[in-house]
């Protein structure tokens, strides 16, 4: 597809369950329209991954430093997934509105109820979502970073995930991630108002 703007301007908010590879497709997003996208960093106070960087994967901030920033009104959603905290900043999102760019937000379930209340904020809203639980948890112990005990946390939550995003009107399309092109192409088409 050529890069072309998307006629609606509003932020994309994209959510699903850990392993759904709403990540690989945002990327994919992003690299294939680099003047058009930016994805938000949030905020967390869980550790690195060996592959991650502060800054460009995540803000990785103390509990207190988190606190801090959602106490003084400067988050825009946040919420704890298995022990710790993940957030996105409104300053994040200001940086991003400044470069005339569309912000992407990778939230999830809390996240995405927190920002559908919030109605200064008007956004479309994505779900990526695998074709089931089995494939999920293949690739969650594919990854070889989380111990059993969060892997059964995660896969509990994708249920719960799963279940919300049947809820009708919380997202404006949902997504079958079991074809990467294939999806790819979904989401492109549905960004640019070709679906």
């Amino acid at each position: 597809m050529a890069s072309s703007k998307p006629q609606d301007r509003r932020p994309l908010v994209i959510s699903g369950p850990s392993g759904a590879g709403k990540g690989t497709l945002i990327q994919k997003l992003i690299d294939a329209h680099p003047n058009t996208f930016k994805l938000t960093v949030s905020h967390t106070t869980r550790q690195p991954r060996p592959d991650e960087t502060d800054g460009i994967s995540y803000h990785f901030v103390s509990v207190e430093t988190y606190n801090s920033l959602k106490s003084n009104g400067g988050l825009l959603e946040d919420a704890m997934y298995t022990d710790d905290f993940y957030g996105t900043s409104k300053a994040a999102l200001e940086e991003i509105f400044e470069r005339q760019l569309i912000p992407i937000l990778d939230i999830e379930m809390n996240g995405v109820q927190q920002v559908k209340i919030n109605s200064e904020f008007d956004a479309r809203y994505v779900f990526i979502k695998p074709r089931d639980l089995g494939v999920l948890e293949q690739r969650l112990r594919g990854r070889g970073t989380e111990s059993e005990e969060k892997i059964q946390a995660r896969l509990e939550r994708a249920r719960r995930e799963l279940e919300f995003a049947e809820t009708a009107g919380v997202f404006d399309t949902v997504i079958v991630n079991d074809d990467l092109e294939k999806a790819y192409v979904q989401l492109e088409r549905f960004i640019f108002g070709l679906a």
